[in-house]
């Protein structure tokens, strides 16, 4: 993986043989394929009931007769072009489920075998100016999920290992009907999608288009599910993908990643899962345009405790070296950014992350003397963010922290209740006075006090007399 890494970080397209990192998994697609290779079609009853052409008949039956890869190499050298018009024919002419299977089997084979002869299917369809695609796409929509499946193994080949490029509206298609189907529960029909968006997501304009379409929380969303851990390796890999545009690095900031891929580093029992985690990290520092990005990154992943794991991770022996050199990597960088960060830093990732606890800076009455109005920064943003925790959050800690928060900010800055009034703040605050977690409850009753109260040493005084 090292030397696959050296020739990819400087470029935004990643290298082909980055594939070779990602085999499928063993799972009922491939035991069922094994099974459609043994069937024997007869050929001879579709051309006597006049369903398929006699050269399409000719064709098939000496490609059948092929049964070593030497062998179907020889035929496809010879009469390639054939090959292709024959499999499109036969897909169109026949609806026999078995059939069909058979088919599509055989064409996944033929391009596992050599990627080059993808070009065969491109030259077969531009003669009738079609994608080499489009046959393909049909099937997306059949009810058996082998096929279903099966073709959408041979449209993302033909998206990526041809020379030819797919359309806005056949990519936008295509990637659609991946994201539904990443909500499937049938856990190897998943791990197929998966393996067919790893592909995908290696070309520069399929990133970016499926970003565009707000991919990475159907990505993140399949993490929170508690996946087991080769779906888990699965989509961060799609997401370490991503990670190689520079332009969508920096929009990642919007998905708060870094939380869910520490919680899997922390438990991780595969090194598999560990590598391409950390080699996530690592782009997420090295690829963004913006320091800022770089720095909200780091931020986060100090606040999560990856230093901690990385310490672990030190005092064991890998066979792969990546995962030596990452830690390396990430350990001087985060133990850097560690000295220079402030308390101000430390809140703004805790806020950020969404994922608010008690941590010191809550209660400190320094922090909120010399940091109050800085809550007021880029239009409000982390009062924002507090306001939306409290709109939706479920978790008692998170609600009471940033209700505690809102007094401590209204305290703190003389122009604070005004502010709060205009972002809808106050009304949350009293809605909590009823919420049935006693520490929300008495957070409340405290941020309502600050925001009633203007002398805060008589509320000092009753608080404590109480």
């Amino acid at each position: 993986m090292s030397q696959v890494r050296n020739m990819s970080l400087g470029s935004d397209e990643i290298d082909e043989n980055l594939i070779a990192l990602a085999p499928v998994p063993t799972n009922k697609l491939q035991a069922q394929a094994i099974e459609v290779r043994a069937h024997r079609v007869n050929w001879q009853s579709y051309l006597q009931g006049q369903m398929i052409q006699a050269q399409d008949f000719e064709v098939i039956r000496e490609f059948d007769l092929a049964k070593t890869p030497e062998a179907r190499k020889e035929i496809l050298d010879r009469r390639g072009d054939e090959c292709a018009r024959t499999f499109i024919s036969l897909m169109t002419r026949i609806s026999k489920e078995q059939t069909v299977r058979y088919v599509l089997t055989a064409v996944d084979d033929l391009l596992t075998e050599d990627r080059q002869r993808t070009q065969l299917f491109c030259d077969s369809n531009n003669k009738k100016r079609l994608s080499p695609w489009v046959g393909f796409m049909n099937m997306l929509n059949r009810t058996d999920r082998f096929i279903v499946h099966q073709a959408s193994r041979i449209i993302s080949k033909l998206a990526c290992w041809s020379k030819e490029r797919m359309s806005s509206h056949d990519l936008t298609y295509y990637l659609n009907w991946i994201k539904t189907q990443l909500s499937n529960e049938v856990t190897d029909f998943v791990q197929s999608i998966l393996s067919c968006l790893q592909m995908m997501l290696r070309v520069k304009e399929y990133r970016e288009a499926f970003f565009n379409m707000d991919g990475m929380t159907s990505l993140q969303s399949l993490l929170y599910t508690k996946c087991g851990f080769q779906l888990q390796y699965q989509t961060i890999f799609c997401i370490w993908l991503i990670t190689f545009s520079p332009e969508l690095c920096d929009r990642m900031v919007q998905y708060n990643s870094v939380p869910v891929l520490a919680d899997i580093l922390a438990e991780a029992a595969k090194e598999k899962v560990t590598r391409i985690i950390l080699g996530t990290f690592r782009n997420l520092i090295d690829k963004p345009v913006e320091n800022d990005t770089v720095k909200v990154f780091s931020q986060a992943m100090i606040h999560f405790k990856v230093l901690k794991q990385l310490e672990i991770l030190e005092g064991k022996q890998f066979a792969d070296e990546d995962i030596t050199n990452d830690v390396e990597f990430l350990t001087e960088h985060l133990s850097n950014c560690l000295q220079d960060l402030s308390s101000f830093d430390e809140y703004v990732s805790e806020v950020k992350s969404r994922r608010l606890e008690w941590s010191p800076v809550h209660k400190s009455e320094k922090f909120w003397r010399e940091n109050a109005a800085r809550l007021n920064e880029k239009n409000y943003e982390l009062l924002k963010i507090l306001t939306s925790l409290m709109e939706t959050s479920q978790d008692p800690d998170i609600l009471a922290v940033a209700t505690h928060d809102i007094g401590e900010y209204v305290r703190h800055y003389p122009r604070g209740k005004k502010v709060i009034d205009q972002l809808g703040l106050k009304q949350l605050v009293m809605q909590l006075l009823a919420h049935e977690n006693a520490q929300v409850k008495y957070c409340a009753l405290i941020a309502v006090q600050k925001l009633m109260v203007h002398n805060w040493e008589y509320l000092g005084k009753q608080l404590t007399s109480g």
